[in-house]
């Protein structure tokens, strides 16, 4: 298995007990030890979290984000995503920036995108995406 990247989706269904993700992260952490989470995923959890000023979640997310690998944004993240997201721009596709982001991470460190959110990140050129909340076929 390749490595992953968790996108925030899968971090909430993760958290809310979806048992197909925590039996696909328990398999995950078997082989490799550690979840991969982008820093992009970091803030938009951590932002939610304080918004509803939920300090019990936030203590175990804390606590999860300690045990894992936080994926920082680079230059070269950056660049490739800039790329990327000027070509879907000039063929009229917009993403949101923060999925462009976590994107870009994911192709620079050659990682599959773990997501629910498959409509947006299917445009992303190379990406490799895997759903863990749905059944697999």
């Amino acid at each position: 298995m390749k490595q992953a990247i968790l996108d925030t989706d899968t971090i909430s269904y993760f958290f809310r007990g979806n048992n197909k993700v925590v039996t696909k992260v328990d398999k995950y952490l078997k082989q490799y030890g550690f979840i991969n989470i982008s820093v992009i995923t970091y803030y938009e959890v951590l932002n939610g979290l304080f918004y509803k000023d939920a300090k019990k979640q936030l203590q175990k997310f804390e606590e999860f984000v300690r045990l894992n690998n936080i994926v920082p944004l680079t230059l070269d993240s950056s660049k490739i995503l800039a790329i990327n997201y000027a070509d879907l721009r000039k063929k009229g596709i917009n993403i949101e920036h923060n999925d462009v982001l976590i994107a870009g991470i994911a192709l620079t460190n050659n990682m599959k995108l773990i997501t629910n959110n498959i409509s947006h990140f299917n445009k992303i050129k190379g990406l490799e995406i895997e759903n863990w909340s749905i059944k697999e076929l």
